[in-house]
């Protein structure tokens, strides 16, 4: 994938249009929970500054919509990024304003400007063309450091380059580097698959081909287990999933491995009576909540031969501690391989550090949806503006020596 990267410009000076992702969790009040995506950014942030560059920063936040949601905003953001940096960064409360504008041109080269979140716009998440000027109007060149919104086409990751030099940051080179190891795998390859979307699907069928073996959990191993005839109680799963379940369990044959036993649970919470069920003999009146200790040690002895690992999707209900013991098994037993082990989407990610393994694993993804993306070989919009680019004016902004 060729395209231009902070080593390719020369930013001394320049107005800098930085597209960050900071989709960061945020609890009712509009605070931060989990900075991880904001540290993530932090070395294309600093090289940056270095230049003496003025830099813009832009980033969505939930799904307001296209209107203001106070507790999307930037805001708090901005003020976090300000105390990882020692530096101040100065929120503003929109985007395209006359004012906002006006403001950033007045400001001085070494300082930096956070936008008001992209997503109070509608015309943001329509790729509008008029939109994506407007912002470009703000800078000089644009940074792309937001691989996890990059299966969209959105205007601030798309149709902006169109109007500046565009390359791409520090984040969006190590996230492509490290999944292409995903799309040409050492042998033996195993797949790790949960959580319940449908959007798996795509995904699992790319990798069929390639992976030895593919461990199925949470609400997606629930679906498999139902199109194959088994009940499941009142476990949860996916009715969307389920109408193509029977053909990848065709095409996967023995490649597909699913749970053995369960965790069962009357109460999804911590309230709830626990108890381990077979496959085959589950409870009408119970759910599964997570993978149970024979469906362990079985995919523990699947990873133990693996050279290379993806994983992407909770096995079980993680978040409610009585039911985390599953993942935190297969958490550890990743961790501990000699192997290439690349983890990817939000719960996944969350998972690994809340055992604390983030630095055990070779990669861990700021990214769902455009992982997915990237893994099942699909073209991702804003990665084919930058390539674009590239082709177009290769060598015209290479940085001065």
């Amino acid at each position: 994938m060729p395209f231009l990267t902070l080593n390719d410009m020369n930013f001394r000076n320049k107005r800098v249009f930085l597209r960050a992702d900071f989709n960061v969790p945020l609890d009712d009040k509009g605070n931060i929970t989990n900075d991880k995506r904001i540290r993530e950014t932090l070395p294309t942030i600093q090289t940056l500054l270095k230049q003496k560059c003025k830099l813009i920063i832009a980033t969505h936040v939930g799904r307001p919509e296209g209107k203001r949601v106070p507790t999307l905003s930037t805001k708090s953001i901005a003020i976090r990024l300000q105390e990882l940096l020692g530096k101040e960064v100065k929120h503003v409360g929109g985007c395209v304003e006359d004012e906002i504008e006006n403001y950033v041109a007045q400001r001085t080269y070494g300082e930096i400007v956070m936008l008001e979140n992209l997503r109070f716009y509608p015309e943001e998440e329509k790729n509008d063309v008029v939109f994506a000027q407007q912002l470009a109007r703000l800078a000089d060149l644009y940074v792309n450091d937001a691989f996890s919104v990059c299966h969209r086409a959105n205007a601030s990751v798309a149709a902006i380059t169109t109007f500046l030099p565009c390359c791409a940051g520090l984040l969006m080179e190590k996230e492509l580097k490290h999944l292409v190891q995903v799309q040409h795998p050492e042998k033996p390859f195993i797949a790790i698959i949960g959580g319940a979307k449908a959007d798996k699907i795509g995904v699992i069928k790319t990798l069929l081909p390639k992976v030895d073996k593919i461990l199925f959990g949470g609400v997606l191993a629930n679906t498999m287990l139902k199109a194959r005839g088994y009940k499941i109680g009142r476990s949860k799963y996916d009715e969307e999933t389920l109408k193509v379940a029977k053909e990848i369990l065709m095409l996967g044959k023995s490649k597909v491995i699913l749970p053995q036993d369960f965790i069962m649970t009357n109460k999804p919470d911590k309230t709830g009576t626990v108890s381990i069920e077979a496959v085959g003999a589950l409870s009408d009146e119970l759910m599964a909540v997570d993978i149970g200790p024979e469906t362990i040690a079985e995919y523990k002895k699947y990873l133990k031969q693996a050279k290379t690992i993806m994983w992407a999707g909770p096995i079980g209900m993680f978040e409610v501690e009585q039911f985390f013991h599953g993942t935190k098994e297969i958490t550890e037993c990743v961790a501990n391989q000699n192997a290439i082990k690349i983890v990817g989407g939000g719960d996944s990610a969350a998972s690994v550090e809340k055992c604390n393994l983030q630095d055990k694993m070779t990669y861990v993804s700021t990214a769902g949806g455009a992982f997915l993306d990237f893994v099942e070989g699909k073209k991702l919009p804003a990665i084919a503006m930058l390539e674009q680019y590239y082709e177009k004016h290769i060598g015209q902004y290479k940085k001065e020596d």
